[in-house]
């Protein structure tokens, strides 16, 4: 009972069935595009264990990594830190965002209403256009785009990454 799904002619229609991570306390938000197809299915953001989200975030927050889905969410509201992502729904094929069709962005309105947001980033190129064709308009909150943590960026390494994600510091 994964998701509700329909087949298209070239991939498959997914709701979102994540839930954003936020209370009244998060500075900032930061939004993937959608689950892939890992975290879709242990129900929880950046499921896949070569994905680098954890890491980075645990190593500029100077914190043991979190490993389970109740650890990552304590240290997520702990360090002030939204999650979602910027998709509803959609067509997609498989995690690749390159296959994003029939867009549905989700309603940030919630989080805002909730937290007094200082700074929305987008956790990498898909993310960061999706924002800003969807979703900058309703919020009129310009994103700050970071290197995505996906294993696809293999020329990132986490050092790397760690480094030009520090900026998120300067918010919380």
């Amino acid at each position: 009972m994964l998701n509700s799904m329909k087949k298209t002619y070239d991939g498959l229609f997914q709701e979102h069935e994540i839930p954003p991570v936020y209370d009244r306390n998060s500075k900032i938000i930061i939004l993937g595009s959608f689950p892939s197809v890992k975290s879709r299915e242990t129900r929880f953001f950046y499921g896949h264990p070569q994905n680098r989200f954890w890491r980075v975030l645990s190593g500029i927050c100077e914190c043991k990594i979190p490993e389970t889905v109740d650890e990552k969410k304590r240290f997520l509201l702990e360090q002030r830190i939204a999650v979602w992502d910027v998709i509803a729904s959609c067509t997609i094929e498989g995690s690749s965002d390159n296959s994003i069709r029939d867009v549905i962005p989700n309603d940030l309105g919630r989080i805002l209403k909730t937290a007094d947001i200082r700074q929305i980033f987008t956790n990498g190129t898909a993310a960061d256009k999706l924002y800003h064709k969807y979703i900058e308009n309703t919020t009129g909150m310009k994103a700050v785009r970071l290197p995505s943590t996906s294993p696809a960026n293999a020329a990132w390494s986490v050092e790397r990454l760690k480094e030009s994600w520090k900026k998120v510091q300067a918010f919380l």
